[in-house]
């Protein structure tokens, strides 16, 4: 029986993640579930999972989220803050957890995971980029197992030989890793076709059902080159081995290209439950609630090279790769920073990458020796996006 910690659990991969835990009682048990701000959800759940421990990312929730499951007559611990989250990922209550937290929020919460050695399903790509050398040693020193469950990379993770959960390993035989992209809902547009496009047609993905900023990050390809650098630290290849396909079907998750003319792809629904199931149940396989694939219903699988003048975001991501260091950590600071004011209608979607851009100009990239030097490098780029958007104009 696999206790489980569920860290965003009201989000998209907290709900998929519970849909298939709720399929296997027998196998699986929720220790711990959390959610940034939507306390009303996270009581429901904690009705229907029983949870030992409910957290709350925001203080200011946390006498809502206690009273609330005390009328529910719940016996479930209320928990509040950063200090809970990483707590809970790390105290020996859960074996496995769910790291699903979106952007850097959910950094510590994971490096937590991998230094008490659990089985860490790792959904938040943010802390990975931001501070990948950091993550692969705890990994390895505490020998926590880390599955991805970015639909990409777990495709890599089934696609290689004797699929290991050991991270950083160099596995013999690769020649390329192939990552697929749907291109997002402005495929096949013009720069000029995008000066005016709005969040909600930004966030209106053609295959997948995600959150708002992931969606962005999608449709900006910004979501693809995060992947590019993650890739990069989950399977130790360097960024030139790492190339990124648009497949606008998403039923090639990705590909593992042999060095014997060998190309092995994983295939599945745009589902995120398929991964997750992997990577509860692995090395077994268990249902999933995902349909079987009807290729001949599909009919066709297509494939084209990014389109990189359009949606630059995805070489600046490559950039950050070159530069090595603290530039994973600016660009993807800047990217938060730049989403998070389109969202809110304060910056063009044409002007996110050149926000990036600007960002990773101005702040000097240092050693990523420790997490302090990384969160200060996080800092920095937050407030260099900041200030810009807050005097742009003026």
């Amino acid at each position: 029986m696999r206790r489980i910690a569920v860290l965003g659990a009201t989000g998209s991969i907290g709900g998929s993640a519970l849909d298939v835990i709720a399929r296997h009682p027998e196998r699986f048990q929720v220790g711990v579930l959390s959610a940034n701000q939507r306390v009303d959800e996270l009581i429901a759940l904690c009705r229907r999972f029983r949870p030992a421990r409910a957290i709350v990312a925001d203080p200011a929730a946390h006498d809502t989220l206690a009273r609330g499951l005390r009328e529910a007559g719940l016996a479930c611990e209320a928990l509040a803050g950063p200090a809970a989250l990483a707590a809970a990922a790390g105290d020996g209550d859960c074996d496995t957890v769910i790291a699903g937290i979106v952007g850097a929020a959910g950094m510590a919460s994971t490096l937590a995971a991998a230094r008490a050695g659990k089985r860490l399903l790792l959904a938040n790509k943010e802390s990975v980029v931001l501070a990948g050398a950091l993550l692969l040693r705890e990994a390895n020193a505490s020998g926590a197992q880390v599955i991805p469950i970015d639909s990409e990379h777990n495709a890599i993770f089934q696609c290689l030989p004797m699929p290991s959960a050991v991270p950083g390993e160099r596995f013999g035989g690769v020649r390329r890793l192939l990552l697929t992209a749907s291109g997002g809902p402005f495929r096949g547009r013009s720069r000029a076709d995008l000066a005016a496009i709005t969040p909600d047609q930004a966030c209106a993905h053609p295959n997948w059902v995600m959150g708002r900023k992931i969606s962005v990050d999608s449709a900006t390809l910004m979501n693809k080159g995060l992947e590019v650098i993650e890739a990069h630290w989950l399977f130790g290849l360097p960024s030139e081995r790492i190339e990124v396909v648009v497949h606008p079907q998403s039923i090639v998750h990705s590909l593992v290209d042999y060095v014997d003319g060998s190309v092995l792809a994983q295939l599945g629904q745009p589902d995120m439950r398929t991964a997750l199931a992997c990577a509860l149940a692995w090395p077994e396989r268990i249902e999933s609630g995902v349909n079987a694939l009807d290729l001949a219903g599909i009919g066709r699988l297509d494939f084209e090279p990014p389109d990189r003048e359009t949606f630059p975001c995805l070489d600046l991501a490559y950039q950050a790769l070159a530069l090595g260091g603290s530039a994973g950590a600016i660009v993807n600071a800047a990217n938060e920073i730049a989403v998070s004011a389109f969202l809110q209608g304060r910056l063009r979607f044409l002007d996110i990458p050149a926000l990036i851009a600007r960002t990773l100009d101005r702040i000097a990239v240092t050693p990523a020796d420790t997490l302090d030097s990384l969160l200060v490098a996080d800092a920095q780029a937050r407030a260099a996006a900041t200030l810009w958007l807050d005097t742009q104009g003026t």
